[in-house]
């Protein structure tokens, strides 16, 4: 692939099922695929290997986004997470907008099925549009020049999305796109919703007010 096209990079542990149909919805596109497995013992990796690059890199998104980087061709890197559905409308509509360095993240859609999911959806693609701040579920997209502007993909154990955001936005005001990513519900599925939503925004205000996300990595994942 030429420099000057789009590499999506995703980072991966265990997630063989998902990655099979994200890569399944990008078949079909000329983006490059950078699989960045972060030590998986299922199927990953093979899956990965059938569709582009893979690289290895210790666990933890922001540690196997930043390997992706370099590993990475294109001038714009898309960080997409590996329970993401991608469609035809979605591809394009990032095609349409890339016509010169900037930043964004698009609108998400959940899979869950019943109300809560549709107020939870909202919410995250209103938040992030009014503050410019974005999580991985929205697929973040850079321009190289930019993420190396800010330094790379911060090497942090949680919490990276919202860093990297926090400094691309002091370079550049994001561009939101409407049409939604659509990603897993499970989280919420498995920890409860309101257990969920209360730990992830507790998360942040305590990010926000200093503390060290290695701790919050340690305390968040026991």
């Amino acid at each position: 692939m030429a420099r000057g096209g789009i590499s999506v990079v995703i980072p991966v542990f265990n997630d063989a099922v998902p990655l099979r149909r994200l890569i399944d919805d990008l078949r079909d596109t000329e983006l490059e695929i950078v699989v960045v497995d972060g030590g998986s013992d299922d199927d990953s990796v093979s899956v990965a290997k059938d569709a582009g690059r893979v690289v290895s890199a210790p666990r933890g998104r922001g540690m196997q986004m930043a390997a992706g980087v370099p590993a990475a061709n294109g001038e714009w890197l898309w960080f997409m997470h590996a329970d993401t559905r991608l469609s035809q409308q979605v591809v394009a509509a990032l095609l349409d907008r890339l016509d010169k360095p900037r930043w964004g993240f698009f609108s998400v859609r959940l899979d869950g099925g019943s109300w809560p999911y549709r107020m939870i959806e909202r919410t995250m693609s209103w938040r992030a549009a009014a503050s410019g701040i974005a999580t991985g579920d929205q697929g973040i997209f850079v321009h190289r020049e930019l993420l190396d502007a800010v330094g790379g993909v911060p090497r942090q154990p949680l919490l990276e999305d919202v860093e990297l955001c926090r400094r691309l936005r002091r370079l550049a005001k994001p561009m939101v796109l409407r049409e939604p990513l659509l990603t897993s519900s499970r989280r919420w599925e498995r920890n409860g919703i309101a257990r969920t939503i209360l730990v992830m925004w507790w998360l942040r205000f305590r990010y926000f007010a200093g503390a060290d996300p290695n701790s919050l990595a340690r305390e968040y994942y026991g």
